[in-house]
């Protein structure tokens, strides 16, 4: 999104410049990472491209329209007006005639007012609506992130408090709703991008960009990060930001095969009625805890706050004594002997 003013290496829409489309290295850059990891953007899948109109998704879009021809993808735009500043309603319309001059499909909607008042509010919306879209054109969506994108979240993921989920945060690819992992997924290609890269794609290839206000303001930590901290980083060590985006890639396979490991290490504790305590108790603390959160999200128990779950590790000891512990939604956990059993929540809980 933007106000409306394009930057200096653009041009404008009424220029009817023609877009430039020939092969470029930064195609040819991202053609091989496609290669080299064929599940990011699968040949042949429908993908629904949400653009802002920013460098970032503008990058997106101009390197996926001339890669169509080599991988097969039906495309689709989507681009949501969240109402933020008194020019959004011309960018929605510039982005809209700019496509449709390049027969690109768009979609454009606009969030009713009120909607998208905090950010939380204003990504429910938008997701919502991508949801939405998507599950119309039977298509995965795609999003511009680039690798500057990730070491920013890293970085409030660690000032905040988080665990190895967050610190893998901005996955490759990954469910559009966590609750629905059969759904469309959300797919981000140009993590192995920098925000200079995505610059540079954009003059290189003469493509218009629309700068979004409210990226500047300092109320967004997420901009301050950006603005502030990530500057400074990387005049004391160049090059950071694409360090800590391959941390977070790392960290993310990590867990990855953290959650498969624990999966082969369940099934020697399962018994007919739930898993065996004393087994499980005999095991270390953060083993105990890890298996115990992946087989009760097996049961469809919904996550355990950090203090039930080292409460629960904590009591389920070897030598702990028996007992039993209400859970989020109605269940109920109960453990005598070598039996740890979970009782479903009563009828109409």
């Amino acid at each position: 999104m933007g106000t409306g003013q394009r930057s200096l290496d653009s041009h404008t829409v009424g220029e009817q410049r023609p877009l430039a489309l020939a092969w470029s290295p930064w195609h040819d850059r991202l053609h091989r990472r496609l290669h080299q990891h064929p599940q990011l953007l699968p040949q042949r899948q429908p993908l629904l491209l949400a653009v802002s109109g920013g460098q970032d998704s503008m990058a997106l879009l101009v390197l996926l329209q001339e890669l169509q021809r080599l991988h097969h993808w039906p495309l689709n735009i989507w681009h949501g007006d969240h109402g933020w500043h008194s020019g959004s309603a011309v960018i929605a319309a510039d982005l809209r005639s700019w496509c449709q001059q390049r027969d690109l499909p768009i979609q454009v909607d606009q969030a009713p007012q009120g909607s998208t008042a905090s950010e939380a509010s204003a990504r429910h919306w938008r997701y919502s609506q991508l949801q939405q879209r998507a599950e119309e054109l039977g298509a995965d969506v795609v999003t511009g992130h680039t690798a500057s994108d990730r070491a920013e979240t890293l970085l409030l993921q660690l000032a905040r408090g988080t665990d190895l989920a967050g610190l893998g945060a901005l996955r490759p690819v990954r469910p559009l709703f966590n609750d629905s992992p059969d759904g469309a997924q959300l797919r981000r290609p140009l993590l192995g991008f920098s925000r200079a890269d995505t610059a540079a794609v954009c003059r290189d290839l003469q493509v218009p960009i629309w700068h979004d206000p409210s990226n500047q303001s300092p109320a967004f930590a997420r901009n301050r990060i950006r603005a502030e901290v990530l500057p400074v980083l990387e005049q004391l060590h160049p090059g950071c930001s694409q360090r800590m985006a391959n941390l977070a890639e790392r960290t993310s396979q990590l867990r990855d095969t953290q959650q498969e490991l624990s999966q082969l290490a369940l099934q020697p504790l399962r018994t007919s009625t739930g898993l065996d305590r004393r087994r499980l108790g005999a095991l270390q603390p953060s083993t105990r805890r890890q298996l115990l959160v992946i087989w009760l999200a097996q049961q469809g128990v919904t996550a355990l706050n950090a203090a039930l779950l080292e409460q629960l590790t904590d009591r389920l000891a070897l030598s702990a004594a028996g007992g039993s512990c209400d859970l989020p939604g109605g269940w109920r956990l109960q453990w005598q002997g070598d039996n740890l059993s979970l009782q479903p929540p009563a009828a109409g809980h």
